[in-house]
C-alpha cells in the first residue's frame, strides 16, 4: 500500500552510527503524536508477534520511557531511554538501552543515542533518525539482533496505525 514511501537505512561502521530516513503518509501533528504518546507507541513499536507495553512514559527533557517488549507467551525484555532534548514537533533525542523492569541499564547489551528529526514534505512527513552507538561492537550486536528487520516491521505497523487515525 505505501511501498512508494522512502525508507533508507545506512550503517556507518567508521562512526558507529545507523542513519534511517523514513517517510510517512500523514501530517506532522499525527506523526509526532504517534512517536510521543505512550498509548500510540504501544500500538506500533515492537514487531509482531511481539508488542510494546509501556510502564513509564514521561515525555520531557530528563524524563524516561520504560517499556517491555512482550512475546506472545508473555516473556518480557525491558528497555529504558531518557529524553535528552525535545523541540516540539521538530525533534527529540533519547539515550538508553536494555534494562531490567526497574530501569537499571544492562551494560551487556548495546546502548545508543537516538536522535529523531521530523520534516514535513508536502502531505507527508520524513523522520530522519540518527543512532550513535558507544562502540562498533554495540552497533554490530544491535544489527545481529535483527534491528533493521524489526524497524522495517515497526514502520509498516506505524503506516497502518497512521492510516487508521486519519
Amino acid at each position: 500500500m505505501n511501498s512508494n514511501l522512502l525508507f533508507d537505512f545506512t550503517v556507518n561502521k567508521d562512526n558507529n552510527t545507523i542513519q534511517i530516513k523514513r517517510e510517512f503518509n500523514a501530517n506532522l501533528e499525527l506523526v509526532w503524536k504517534a512517536w510521543t504518546t505512550a498509548e500510540l507507541l504501544d500500538q506500533w513499536w515492537g514487531p509482531k508477534p511481539w508488542r510494546a507495553e509501556t510502564k513509564t512514559f514521561d515525555f520531557r527533557e530528563g524524563g524516561i520511557w520504560l517499556y517491555a517488549m512482550v512475546s506472545p507467551e508473555g516473556e518480557k525484555h525491558w528497555s529504558k531511554s531518557e529524553f535528552m532534548a525535545i523541540v516540539i514537533k521538530k525533534s527529540f533525542s533519547l539515550r538508553g538501552g536494555f534494562s531490567d523492569e526497574n530501569g537499571t541499564i544492562n551494560p551487556a547489551f548495546p546502548q545508543n543515542l537516538w536522535e529523531n528529526t521530523f520534516i514535513p514534505e508536502n502531505d507527508k512527513v520524513r523522520v530522519d533518525i540518527l543512532l550513535t552507538y558507544d562502540s562498533l561492537s554495540d552497533l554490530e550486536k544491535e544489527l545481529e539482533m535483527g534491528f533493521k528487520e524489526g524497524m522495517t516491521v515497526d514502520f509498516k505497523q506505524l503506516d497502518e496505525l497512521l492510516s487508521s487515525l486519519k
